[in-house]
């Protein structure tokens, strides 16, 4: 997978009044982000204007506090902008209650972080289980899904183990199967291999790229490295407020 940002170095800002007509899972308009700090108004998010579709890797590139995560969290419905909309799968999230956002999330949405987010009291089975029961599936398609997703993520022999008992890249590997488990057409990746050695790192990339390829999902991941940015289908960069499209050459010069 090569990356085929836009041409320019400018702020991607598609117009705003553009209808939806190019079949985007992720609709973003006229965004913005504010949060009070003491006496100041920070802004993280201005006016951001983007569409994301179906089965493209998109990678947000910045240093921390660029606001990666914050569009993330906006993207999720976890976190609600200041202005500004978000679609996702055709619907309004940015206009749902709490509730109903928190069920997109459940439904639609799988969620990669950088620390694995694991339950230590729970086996890896029932850690990858535990979400799909609680969206109402019965304990054997859960278990079904769960050990199918824990055999291609190369974990079934360790289905009883808990998380304390495996490495860092194993317990991302978890998180990967139980972020998926469920189908969802979006990932959103927060630092995925952030807290992994490079070499563990580039396996687990490179597990969580043919996984979310296969299905077709669509892929968007917060991180600081460039390296990992040469696989995006796109790149973004966080700054100011904007998000930039950065040229492949840059990458790779880089």
């Amino acid at each position: 997978m090569s990356v085929s940002p836009p041409p320019t170095n400018q702020p991607v800002n598609q117009p705003a009044s553009q209808p939806s007509k190019t079949g985007a899972l992720v609709e973003i308009t006229s965004l913005s982000k504010q949060y009070q700090e003491g006496d100041q108004l920070r802004t993280v998010l201005d006016q951001v204007n983007l569409t994301f579709s179906p089965g493209e890797f998109i990678v947000l590139l910045g240093h921390s506090g660029s606001g990666k995560s914050t569009l993330l969290n906006l993207i999720s419905g976890i976190d609600q902008p200041s202005a500004g909309s978000i679609r996702v799968n055709g619907q309004p999230i940015t206009e749902l209650d709490e509730r109903s956002r928190t069920l997109i999330r459940r439904d639609q949405i799988g969620f990669v972080f950088q620390f694995f987010n694991l339950i230590p009291t729970l086996t890896v089975l029932e850690n990858v289980t535990l979400p799909q029961e609680l969206a109402g599936q019965s304990f054997g398609q859960a278990q079904q899904s769960a050990m199918q997703m824990l055999r291609q993520v190369e974990l079934a022999d360790r289905q009883d183990s808990y998380p304390d008992r495996l490495s860092g890249g194993q317990q991302q590997r978890v998180a990967i199967a139980r972020a998926l488990a469920h189908n969802p057409s979006l990932i959103l990746a927060d630092e995925p291999t952030g807290n992994l050695d490079e070499e563990t790192g580039k396996l687990v990339l490179k597990l969580l790229l043919n996984l979310t390829q296969q299905a077709g999902r669509t892929l968007i991941m917060a991180t600081h490295n460039p390296t990992i940015a040469q696989f995006a289908d796109r790149v973004l960069r966080v700054q100011d407020g904007h998000l930039l499209p950065v040229e492949a050459q840059t990458l790779a010069a880089g």
